[in-house]
């Protein structure tokens, strides 16, 4: 199975693209997509849309997983991020894509088997698991691994689960 992970942001949107196979998980894409400081709100996201859209069309993954809102002290980021998810949201529903949705703590308990672990716990983690010489560049797409990864988990555990 093939998988979309995305970590949302209007400036910098990560995407990762993992496939499950019978060897282990493997990369088959990843990356950033960035929108410059000088457009605005409304243009960044249409082209955050487009971006998406076209990655969506190149790769034609069966599942799609991406990053719960994580609320803290600044709501303006927040906000901004919150709309870069729900753009993402609506690209892979318009591409049919059931969507797998997962909180920090979920995906670095995934990825790193400690819901606590720091940034760069979880990067190596990602590297290890993706047999990668180095750690993906820039962090949202190895952020974005990790989501597609931590839905691949979830995925296999589900089967797992109902076959029993």
């Amino acid at each position: 199975m093939l998988v979309i992970g995305i970590d949302p942001g209007t400036a910098t949107t990560g995407f990762g693209l993992v496939r499950d196979t019978a060897q282990g998980l493997e990369v088959v894409d990843f990356g950033a997509i960035l929108t410059p400081a000088g457009l605005s709100q409304e243009q960044r996201l249409v082209m955050l849309f487009d971006e998406l859209s076209k990655i969506l069309l190149l790769h034609r993954p069966e599942s799609a997983a991406v990053e719960k809102l994580f609320f803290s002290r600044n709501v303006t980021t927040a906000i901004t991020v919150g709309q870069a998810r729900g753009v993402a949201l609506l690209a892979l529903a318009q591409n049919g894509l059931a969507v797998g949705e997962y909180t920090p703590m979920e995906i670095k308990q995934s990825v790193a088997g400690y819901g606590g672990a720091d940034k760069n716990q979880v990067q190596q983690m990602v590297k290890a698991l993706l047999n990668l010489e180095s750690v993906p560049k820039p962090d949202d797409a190895a952020d974005a691994l990790a989501v597609a990864i931590c839905h691949l988990h979830s995925y296999r555990l589900k089967h797992f689960i109902e076959e029993a």
